[in-house]
């Protein structure tokens, strides 16, 4: 005689058993002796006759088994999502889930309910969110049929004091309060810590109104898709704020991964409250900052060149402007600094946690901010955009190439004689610019325009007469000179350019 048989117990059983998917029923009927060959609605009448013919403890710790590993017991998920009437123990909802003793008791050939020992997963503290609370500790999203696209629930409720706490939290934006309920999701993995991850196809409904997610950041290289910013989904605006039961849907794609929700009460910080913390709490002096430098100099007996300096950047390859506070990353092997603040800026709006300089992992309990680079940015001029470490830990500031390259313009310039204009010539005209050539000679063909009949010219000018037409060249008149030094200069370098009056074209400048 079946002891269940007409006991609510037999409905347990029954349910469970019709819950069961093909592979299920294949290894229940496998394990027990029978026949796992036909359709799936002759396996779940060959397993029904089975269990109310022939009970025995290993049967029912098989149907048990495939049913836990089917449906695992997670603290706060809604009964209704499993099969009506079967016996579910549920963790507290404010708790992690409790550890389970090894035994196995039975009452009438049914196993007592015991809640099973799931692995832990353990989410990453992210720096912006300090956790208060665990509303919902991490569990898992249970598909529940084959549809690529799954609804999961949650419950949770508020005690008096924590919807108090959020009530009365001060805005730390217009609208967001300090004081919120957050929603993450992860993989379900029980190996280390897990990043917040979304799985595809993700929306959040709250109390029957869905929630904003955020969406995806366009990508701006080729052939590389949109990636959304995974992290916490505040939940707070669609809570009931008192001891109402709050409920929740996450609707996600099923595509093979597991992921686990949890649901926390945290303090939200700012940019500015990290900045605080970090001035505050990690500052590393300049002197241990000397004693980096040194150590990085230090002459290597294996290296074949010895390095006598290394330079570093002002100017934050974050934003290309000179850096306001200098910070760096403690697991970091350059001396190359970025802004603190525009650093902690950007991780708000989008939380990558990624050194500028070298691309590795920078989270933020590993930031310092450099002594030495602080003094440094103090003591130069805005104009200074690089220094040099040396290898005795001092520093020397690098000027611009190009401002030293004017420097060494200006001091190879050579001093130009000045023409006096106000002399006038003796046939009225007024004498044009004019000036010794680099080599200081004045002769030349500049001499061949010098009037000779007129007032001597002032020290250090020559005055050329532009009233010369060009049949004095050719008849040589007063020229003679100067083609004869010409002649001598031709066979060791080319003929001086000559313009039509005769002088150096490079030389004279005529209005």
């Amino acid at each position: 005689m079946n002891l269940f048989f007409g006991s609510k117990h037999d409905t347990a059983w029954n349910n469970m058993v019709k819950s069961f998917r093909v592979s299920d029923l294949q290894t229940l009927l496998a394990s027990m002796g029978r026949s796992k060959s036909g359709l799936k609605q002759d396996l779940v009448g060959r397993a029904l006759r089975l269990v109310q013919t022939e009970y025995s403890p290993e049967l029912l710790k098989n149907v048990r088994q495939l049913y836990e590993s089917r449906f695992p017991r997670t603290s706060g998920w809604l009964a209704a999502r499993r099969p009506e009437g079967i016996p579910v123990s549920y963790s507290s909802l404010n708790s992690a889930p409790s550890a389970t003793s090894q035994g196995v008791e039975y009452i009438n050939g049914i196993s007592k309910p015991i809640a099973t020992a799931a692995p832990e997963v353990k989410l990453v503290p992210l720096p912006f969110y300090q956790t208060l609370e665990t509303l919902l500790p991490p569990t898992e999203l249970i598909a529940q049929n084959n549809e690529k696209l799954q609804d999961s629930q949650c419950i949770f409720d508020l005690t008096p004091s924590q919807a108090d706490q959020i009530r009365n939290a001060s805005e730390i934006r217009p609208g967001i309060r300090s004081i919120q309920v957050v929603l993450r999701i992860c993989y379900t993995d029980s190996i280390g810590v897990q990043e917040d991850q979304y799985p595809p196809n993700i929306a959040v409904k709250v109390n029957q109104s869905y929630c904003h997610v955020p969406g995806y950041y366009p990508s701006n290289k080729p052939g590389v898709e949109p990636r959304r910013p995974c992290r916490p989904v505040n939940i707070t605006p669609w809570l009931h704020l008192s001891t109402v039961t709050n409920r929740i849907t996450v609707t996600w794609g099923n595509f093979g991964k597991r992921y686990s929700v949890a649901v926390y009460l945290v303090r939200m910080f700012t940019a500015a409250d990290l900045f605080s913390q970090l001035k505050l709490c990690s500052v590393e002096s300049a002197e241990r900052c000397r004693e980096r430098i040194q150590d990085k100099l230090r002459f290597d007996p294996e290296s074949e060149i010895a390095t006598t300096g290394l330079r570093v950047s002002l100017i934050c390859p974050l934003v290309k402007m000179r850096i306001g506070v200098p910070c760096r990353v403690l697991t970091c092997a350059h001396l190359q600094c970025f802004d603190a603040v525009f650093f902690l800026q950007m991780n708000e709006k989008k939380p990558t946690w990624t050194c500028p300089v070298c691309d590795k992992p920078a989270p933020f309990e590993l930031l310092t901010i450099d002594g030495l680079m602080s003094e440094i940015l103090k003591e130069t001029n805005e104009d200074i955009e690089e220094i040099e470490y040396l290898t005795d830990g001092s520093w020397q500031p690098i000027t611009d190439d190009k401002e030293k390259e004017k420097e060494r313009e200006r001091s190879d310039t050579p001093e130009f004689s000045m023409v006096d204009m106000c002399v006038p010539e003796t046939n009225g005209h007024s004498p044009a610019h004019s000036s010794t050539s680099l080599s200081g000679k004045s002769g030349g063909g500049a001499t061949a325009g010098v009037v000779s009949g007129g007032p001597a010219a002032p020290p250090g000018g020559v005055v050329v007469d532009l009233t010369l037409d060009s049949s004095s060249e050719e008849e040589g008149g007063g020229g003679g000179g100067g083609d004869s030094e010409d002649t001598e200069d031709s066979a060791d370098s080319p003929a001086t350019k000559r313009g039509r009056y005769n002088y150096d074209k490079d030389l004279v400048t005529a209005y």
